[in-house]
């Protein structure tokens, strides 16, 4: 193997490492949000819906799905773009698949459930924390961990 060949390998390799950690450091700047807000589903999985602006001050939203990992090593996440152009058949595209499956595939389902033991878990929680049974919530204005998806 020649040295010019090696040379330009790694030549090329730090000039692309170097340009991608710029570039993303610019679209972390340049992409922050301008609102977020989280919907917790359960005990592994959170969706955030964070809506983003562009260069342009244009708007749209990112939706990520994060699951805790069974093993405790992180998190798995799945996000989707969503652009301005697409707000209204995307919902009515959601909505539709929602009412089916509520009207005709599990009509006799109580949909209500997950939000009633959801209202309950954060009732004992508030009363263990109120007791010193419970660590606290996470200050809301703490520093972003990794746990936090409104990256």
């Amino acid at each position: 193997m020649s040295h010019f060949y090696i040379f330009a390998t790694v030549y090329l390799h730090i000039s692309f490492t170097n340009t991608f950690k710029v570039d993303y450091e610019k679209n972390q700047q340049r992409f922050e949000s301008v609102y977020s807000t989280k919907v917790r589903a359960g005990k592994r999985r959170t969706y955030f819906f964070d809506v983003r602006a562009t260069k342009g001050e244009d708007y749209y939203i990112t939706m990520t799905e994060s699951t805790r990992r069974f093993n405790g090593d992180g998190y798995e996440r799945h996000k989707i773009f969503l652009y301005k152009e697409d707000f209204n058949r995307f919902l009515s595209g959601l909505e539709s698949a929602i009412d089916h499956v509520k009207t005709e595939l599990m009509p006799d389902y109580d949909y209500d459930e997950y939000t009633r033991r959801q209202e309950e878990w954060e009732q004992k929680r508030a009363e263990m924390e109120a007791n010193g049974e419970f660590p606290p919530k996470k200050d809301e204005t703490s520093a972003p961990t990794d746990d936090d998806m409104s990256w």
